[in-house]
């Protein structure tokens, strides 16, 4: 047998190199933990993502990055607390206050295996789109299509296609999204592909077709059949991407991941938000609070032949999470010349543990409910402070989901080492 003969032969036997997965990213904006019916909502109908949820693996103790939006998604695309990045508030339009370029996002590693990019909705991580300030373009994407915050929720006219703004357009946002992300998947050819499709619903102002809203016509109040089909125009846009993928083949060669960016708005003492009709299910506060509500959120993950249908992960994971775990699929190295707070997960989505050295943290110096602003969770206990870490509430989180039991006297060595865990989050004062 010749040389060439047997290296061809032993390269025969070798085991293929796992394929990079596509990926398709969903992020819902201002929708609750209790907003989907397998999260639990007695009335609204979401079908598709029930559906996603039976093929695929729901997490039950799933983090954003922050109770609010421009940090939250700050900590989605680098993995990285976003007071390390600099963004602490939702970013006002013209405010000159965006996320710096030198940070390393995931769509930017994704870019070094081989992937297209796409963005197509909410971006909020700049104030402007007029040519001063970082675009999603400057942190990997080949193409976005996206408003710098808010958007309305029918026949949207503040769109911006890489760089070029787009006039006036017809129909809901959350349908308008979901048409580019679509065109971008048909016109990907042979190349993995991540698209990350960012609603502008169920965030105020809210308002859905009449053929979402009639599904809720036995509900009197008007602001409530608004908010409920918006939820559900979220969830059928959903499917029909979904449904896009299954039509080209591409269901078992797709990462498929549902979430939201923070909890719902609180309807009272918010003059503006009168379609505030999320809800939290089990858990305490709402959008901008420091309790579970404000930041725990629906995710439900499906990856065929790595996640197992219908189960369901109750182990602690979050934002951070995921630029770590989108390496660890598409074979890129994480960056080393910066903290990292996250791990990879995949580990949890394929049914087994992971090992967590950094505790989620998160601070929100313009929480609703003073004193607390400031929150670490390490294993099933979650401290409260303030912002000099002088007061302190705890809470055990599996024995006590809607917080209602302060064990802060009563187990004070928890309380000692937590704190001792807080001090690792030192940030520079805002200027």
């Amino acid at each position: 047998m010749t040389f060439a003969i047997l290296l061809a032969a032993v390269t025969a036997l070798a085991p293929a190199e796992p394929a990079r997965p596509n990926i398709v990213v969903f992020i819902a904006d201002d929708m609750g933990y209790g907003d989907l019916g397998c999260y639990g909502h007695p009335r609204i109908k979401t079908p598709a993502l029930d559906r996603l949820a039976k093929e695929g693996t729901r997490f039950t103790s799933f983090y954003s990055g922050a109770p609010i939006c421009s940090p939250s998604r700050a900590a989605f695309f680098t993995g990285r607390t976003p007071y390390r990045v600099g963004i602490r508030d939702w970013i006002k339009e013209d405010s000159g206050v965006f996320l710096p370029r030198s940070e390393i996002t995931i769509p930017k590693l994704l870019k070094q295996a081989g992937y297209t990019t796409c963005l197509s909705g909410k971006w909020h991580l700049n104030s402007r789109f007029n040519g001063e300030e970082p675009t999603p373009g400057d942190f990997g994407f080949d193409h976005w299509f996206a408003t710098q915050n808010n958007a309305p929720h029918i026949n949207p006219g503040n769109f911006v296609r890489d760089g070029k703004r787009v006039g006036p357009l017809k129909g809901p946002a959350s349908t308008v999204v979901v048409d580019e992300a679509m065109k971008f998947i048909a016109d990907a050819g042979d190349k993995p592909f991540a698209v990350f499709v960012t609603f502008h619903a169920p965030h105020e102002q809210v308002a859905a077709p009449e053929k979402y809203t009639s599904m809720y016509a036995d509900i009197e109040d008007p602001t409530k059949r608004d908010y409920f089909g918006s939820v559900s125009l979220i969830d059928a846009e959903v499917g029909r991407l979904l449904k896009d993928l299954d039509d080209k083949g591409l269901r078992d060669r797709t990462f498929v991941l549902f979430t939201s960016d923070n909890g719902p708005q609180e309807l009272l003492g918010y003059p503006k938000a009168i379609h505030s009709h999320g809800s939290a299910g089990p858990l305490r506060g709402h959008k901008l609070s420091m309790y579970e509500g404000g930041y725990r959120e629906p995710a439900i993950f499906r990856w065929p032949g790595h996640t197992k249908p219908g189960t369901e992960c109750a182990e602690p994971a979050g934002f951070v999470d995921l630029l770590p775990t989108f390496c660890a699929m598409a074979g890129v190295t994480p960056p080393s010349d910066r903290v990292l707070d996250g791990v990879n997960i995949l580990p949890l989505i394929e049914g087994g543990t992971v090992e967590r050295k950094t505790p989620f943290y998160w601070e929100f110096e313009y929480a609703n409910k003073p004193p607390w602003t400031q929150s670490l969770r390490k294993g099933p206990w979650k401290i409260l402070a303030d912002a000099n870490r002088q007061n302190f509430a705890l809470y055990n989180l599996v024995d006590d989901i809607a917080e209602q039991h302060d064990l802060a006297k009563e187990r004070p060595e928890v309380v000692k080492d937590l704190r001792h865990e807080l001090e690792a989050f030192q940030f520079p004062a805002k200027k």
